[in-house]
Parts: C-alpha cells; structure tokens; sequence
C-alpha cells in the first residue's frame, strides 16, 4: 500500500490497487465462495450425468467478510488520497484486526479511524460510557435476541406440516432475534472501543420504525450500507448515469452483490435481489404512494416486506424458504402446537416495545441521553452505571445457565 501511495504514475498506482484488490476479494471469493461454487458446478455435472469433481470443503475464517471490507477500504483510502497510510505495521495490525469489531462490526473505514489510531486518548468519562453502552449492547443480545433465537430455533427446525400462526410466530421472533442480536454486538464493540478511547461508528437506527426500504437500508447496518455506496454504488455511475435502466441495474446490482456478502447460498442472493427489487420500486412509484397512506400504514407495510425477506435470509435451502413463505399468506389457522413459556412472551412484548419506542418522544430523549450525551451529569453516571451494573449481573446469570447462546455471524 505504501507503494501505491508514492508511485508517481496514475498506471502504477492503478496497478498497484488492482493488486491489492485481487489479493483481498480472492482470498475472500475463495474461502467464502469456494465451497458455493463447486456444489453448485457438481449438481450441475451430475444433471448433465457427468462425474462430480472431487473436493475438500474449505473451513470459513470467522469474520473474514468484515475484515476483508476493511482491508479493502484502507487500499482505497490510500489510492484516492484520502488518507495517507499509516506509519507503523502496529498502527496497520490494529486496524485489521481490532478485536472489539472484527467478527461482527460495525465495518470500520480506514478514514474514519486513521487519526483516532495515531492519537487516542481514554479518559474515565469514556471508560463508564463504553461500559454502559458494552452492557445494553449484551442485555440485547443475551437477554432478548436469545429468547427470541431459541423460539425460532424450534420453529425453523421443524417446518414440515407448518401452520399459518406458527409460521409467523417463528418469522417474527427471527425478525426480531436479528436485530437485538446485530444491534446488541454492535452496541458491544461501540462500547469496548469507547473504553478504549476509540469512536466507532453507529450501525443500527431504530430500523423497523422504516417508512420504506429506502429508509430502512439507511437505518439497518448503516456502516454496510455507506461501504457499498462509496466503494460499489458510485463507482458504478450510481445516480449520476444517463439512463434510469442503468440507475436500476445499478441498485440491483449492489443488493445481488449485498446479498451474497452475507452468505454462500442462493437464498442470500435472492435476498439481495428481493431488496433491490423493492429499491426500484421505490424510485419508480412507492415512495410517492408510501408516503400518501401515512406514517404508520407505510411503517407496518414496510415491516412486512422486511419479515418476509428474512425468510430467505433463515432458511439457506431456498425451497423451502418459498415453502415458508407460502405458509404465511395461505390460511391454516389449526390449533397452535407450540406452547409459549411466559419469559418469551414478556420478552417478545420488550422486543417490540424498543423496536418501535423511537416513534414517541419519549422515546426518542431516551436514546438521546443514553447513547448520545457527550457531558453527562453526576445523576447521569449514577443512575446509568447502576442500569448498566444490573444489566451486566442479569446477562451473566443468563449465559452460565442457559446452554443456548448461538453465533450466528459463522456465514459472514
């Protein structure tokens, strides 16, 4: 990279990135795409009764995805000057590979963290506002997505003969097990890097309280969204093309590409299709109609298309995610199967009350004074480090003695 930054041609400099971007998106493509693409070719060679080629499955390193987009960005920072590259191997180690945000994000660009790397200071106010921020990020993620998790995990286990309710009670406690669970370790590594004396940047906004998809993309992984925008959606000619064809083939483009990020199978591919679809419907007429019907009619129509897209996004065979979804809009109200213990319904009530508490005004200062208040009070730090304690002590309590707490970040 350094090369690349001193090459005194634009050829050189070119060449160099190109090398650079060949080295990280082929070591990406192979371990996470390796496996994908063989099955793929045998099923094919055995329709056309051919022999399949032998071949060992490769291992998926955790994480690789984010620290790829990272490595990625620094390589592209430097070619556009928009930093220049950092001094010391140390100073470039601890970029790639900081742990608080590694395996899960928020994506860190090289821009936004370079100075904060050089320079950093911790200071006591940052050390208690990461610990309280680390302990609501693991109270979602032990004490709401894995109950939420554990549901679902019954449900989409056992899909077969499915009726109507359960099929969307298991789509709801997935909707919401992936964001508390998303937003809980992003919230975490927000939280260890404060300590740390380290501002990483937001990556969830209230997400479900979206009046479209357009918004949605806006508010759900935001640190995703903007890397795909800079460094794939622009590139590309993004709104600045001749042709709305274009500007369409461009959206969906970036969500087909979005969507096989996320996993090695066609379900996530039609993930991302089935998003950019709903995108070019929203530069073609929704928006104007969403935004015609009012706030909460084009909130819970976007809620929906959100849920049933992540059917596709649980299910990786993408049959059955068809099947399921199918399941959802053909009534079949028989009697439900499942009984529901009273920790998930609570839990499911807390799920959907912080999900959409932004929407009232109470809401919206509490977020404020939790996650944004640069001077807290004294009653601040009292009264939030107690929450935070009590949040902790219930999380431990949690984990020693639930043998459910799953990962489910192994695909990306």
């Amino acid at each position: 990279v350094r090369s690349l930054y001193q090459a005194e041609s634009h050829k050189k400099k070119k060449r160099f990135l190109l090398l650079s971007l060949v080295m990280n998106v082929g070591l990406l493509l192979y371990f996470k795409y390796a496996n994908f693409f063989v099955e793929n070719a045998n099923a094919t060679l055995q329709s056309l009764g051919m022999e399949s080629v032998a071949w060992t499955s490769v291992a998926l390193p955790i994480g690789i995805s984010f620290y790829t987009f990272q490595t990625l960005t620094y390589s592209i920072d430097v070619y556009r000057k928009v930093r220049p590259p950092l001094q010391k191997l140390s100073d470039y180690l601890l970029y790639i590979l900081s742990f608080p945000q590694m395996i899960a994000g928020p994506i860190v660009r090289f821009n936004s963290i370079a100075a904060q790397i050089e320079s950093r200071e911790e200071t006591l106010d940052d050390k208690l506002q990461g610990f309280v921020r680390f302990c609501i990020g693991l109270g979602k993620k032990v004490l709401i997505a894995n109950v939420m998790g554990e549901q679902a995990d019954l449900i989409f286990e056992n899909i077969e003969g499915i009726n109507t309710a359960t099929a969307w009670l298991g789509i709801l406690a997935y909707t919401f097990q992936i964001y508390f669970d998303f937003a809980g370790y992003s919230d975490m590594a927000i939280g260890l890097g404060r300590m740390m004396g380290f501002r990483f940047p937001e990556n969830f906004d209230s997400p479900y309280t979206s009046s479209s998809i357009t918004e949605f993309w806006r508010r759900w992984h935001i640190t995703l969204g903007e890397w795909m925008r800079d460094y794939l959606y622009i590139p590309l000619g993004g709104n600045r093309v001749e042709s709305k064809a274009r500007l369409y083939f461009n959206l969906w483009a970036v969500f087909l590409i979005s969507g096989l990020w996320h996993g090695a199978a066609w379900s996530f591919i039609f993930w991302g299709a089935y998003h950019g679809f709903f995108l070019i419907l929203d530069r073609l007429f929704l928006l104007k109609l969403l935004k015609r019907i009012g706030k909460i009619p084009s909130m819970l129509f976007t809620f929906l298309v959100v849920m049933v897209g992540w059917v596709f996004f649980r299910i990786e065979n993408i049959s059955e995610a068809f099947n399921y979804t199918k399941v959802l809009f053909t009534p079949n109200f028989t009697a439900l199967e499942l009984e529901l213990s009273p920790t998930f319904i609570f839990t499911f009530l807390i799920a959907t009350f912080f999900s959409f508490a932004t929407l009232t005004t109470f809401g919206k200062g509490w977020e404020r004074s939790v996650f944004f208040h640069d001077s807290p009070s004294k009653a601040w730090y009292i009264g939030y480090v107690m929450f935070a304690l009590l949040l902790f002590l219930l999380s431990l309590g949690a984990i020693t003695t639930a043998d459910f707490n799953p990962f489910i970040y192994f695909r990306f």
